[in-house]
């Protein structure tokens, strides 16, 4: 039997599919944000954004796949069952009402309202914006409404249309050169510290949940076996392509708009200040009320997958209880306002991406890891330790002294824990001692066998 072939046709919607699960409210604004920062140093720090940006989430993707994974519980299941529901919950709390879901408010009120509103009334603006952003997405999720789907459809392509033409413009027309000045982070070691900004994305924990999407996709194409991995990763090549050329030309933007502006408290305010300097105030006034219909419908996306998957994992709870719940714990955090939504998320982003870049290299290599518990158990045992430093490493609490004394002897003895990957050592350690773990309790299994046989045969 013949092994179907992927027509263009398809080729082009699955690429699109998997474009608008990467697209959303922090896709826009890191990567101008990471250019304004990163300065004449904007290429090491691209490359290290498109790393964690683009690469890991489609390694995530056929992770998913791979792993014949139903959820991202699934993903993790290997380790124990009660881990893989302790990631599900984390994550979608992370993406969800803790730091996803009130970005988006957060990012739609800075690019579209704030610059209308007095400074004295701000923070009462974004209190009743976040209030009908909130109450309508919850609203139009209970009531399953199709205008997510209509609003995907039309407004998303005219945002990205009319993202084409500012680049274009500001490409013609650039507000100043690339030699623009480093801020400290980026000095040295500028392509690690782009891997790190491109935690902020959350893409890699994104597509870990929302990937069986695109799997489901693909087999209601009539694609089986391994012919989903393969076609998820063409689709997904093109997609994260086109990604990665929209991300250069954002950092490209955010570099030479220093030659206009001082860097910005977060990326939505530079990417307001720059649309205003290219099309004036109307320009704001349309873009703005795209953008926000556009991450509108990336809240709606995130409230149905918070309250479906909580929901699958806690059938006590109602579906429409979850919904409350996102709904009124990203209206609470997203008044906290974009610059401290981006703030607090990094301590935690810090701790979980080990997690999931160990979950995700296991899922990849699965052909042969085969979901081995022993690997699993192992590597995210030796992952733990450096993951928690990092988290507090980049936390309040490193100005503790116990906590900063704790925190400088794992940066002194941990070969890279000073540039945020401590955890990748301990993890290939994890990864060796599972394999001499699994080959012990495979021998002691065969000599178990072996004597139970002798036993055997000398009662007979």
């Amino acid at each position: 039997m013949s092994e179907k072939k992927l027509s263009k046709k398809q080729l082009l919607l699955l690429s699109s599919l998997i474009f608008g699960m990467f697209f959303g409210a922090g896709n826009l604004i890191f990567p101008v944000q990471l250019g304004q920062t990163a300065g004449h140093n904007w290429l090491p720090a691209t490359l290290g954004f498109l790393v964690t940006g683009c690469l890991v989430p489609f390694l995530a993707m056929l992770a998913v796949s791979l792993t014949n994974s139903k959820s991202i519980s699934d993903v993790a299941a290997p380790v124990a069952p009660w881990f893989g529901t302790l990631v599900l919950v984390v994550v979608h709390f992370t993406i969800g009402p803790l730091f996803g879901t009130p970005r988006t408010a957060a990012t739609a009120f800075s690019m579209g309202v704030a610059p209308f509103v007095p400074a004295a009334y701000q923070q009462l603006a974004m209190l009743v914006f976040s209030a009908v952003f909130f109450s309508l997405a919850y609203f139009l999720t209970v009531k399953q409404s199709n205008l997510m789907k209509w609003i995907g459809k039309y407004l998303n392509p005219l945002f990205l249309v009319l993202l084409v033409l500012l680049l274009v413009l500001a490409l013609v027309l650039p507000m100043g050169d690339l030699n623009q000045h480093t801020a400290a982070a980026y000095q040295s070691h500028a392509g690690f510290q782009g891997i790190l900004d491109g935690y902020n994305t959350m893409d890699g924990l994104a597509l870990l949940a929302f990937s069986v999407t695109a799997v489901y996709a693909v087999r209601n194409m009539g694609f089986e076996g391994h012919s989903v991995s393969k076609v998820l990763a063409k689709a997904g090549l093109l997609s994260i392509f086109w990604e990665a050329l929209l991300y250069l030309a954002l950092v490209l933007l955010g570099v030479s708009s220093l030659g206009k502006f001082s860097t910005a408290a977060n990326g939505g305010t530079a990417f307001s200040q720059i649309v205003t300097h290219y099309t004036g105030n109307l320009g704001v006034l349309v873009t703005g009320v795209i953008v926000t219909l556009a991450v509108f419908t990336t809240a709606m996306g995130l409230f149905g997958s918070f309250a479906q998957d909580l929901h699958r994992a806690f059938p006590k709870v109602a579906y429409v209880w979850w919904l409350r719940v996102i709904a009124v714990g990203s209206f609470v955090t997203a008044n906290a306002g974009l610059t401290n939504i981006v703030k607090w998320s990094v301590p935690v982003l810090m701790l979980l991406y080990p997690y999931a870049l160990a979950l995700i290299s296991l899922g990849v290599l699965n052909k042969w890891v085969n979901q081995s518990p022993y690997l699993y158990r192992s590597v995210v045992a030796f992952v733990t330790v450096p993951a928690f430093l990092d988290a507090l490493a980049s936390s309040p609490l490193v100005s503790v002294s116990f906590v900063n004394n704790l925190v400088t002897g794992y940066h002194q003895y941990f070969p890279m824990a000073a540039d945020g990957f401590g955890w990748v050592v301990p993890a290939l350690v994890g990864a060796a001692f599972g394999l001499a773990w699994q080959l012990v309790a495979k021998r002691k299994t065969a000599d178990s066998v072996e004597e139970e046989t002798v036993l055997q045969e000398e009662m007979v």
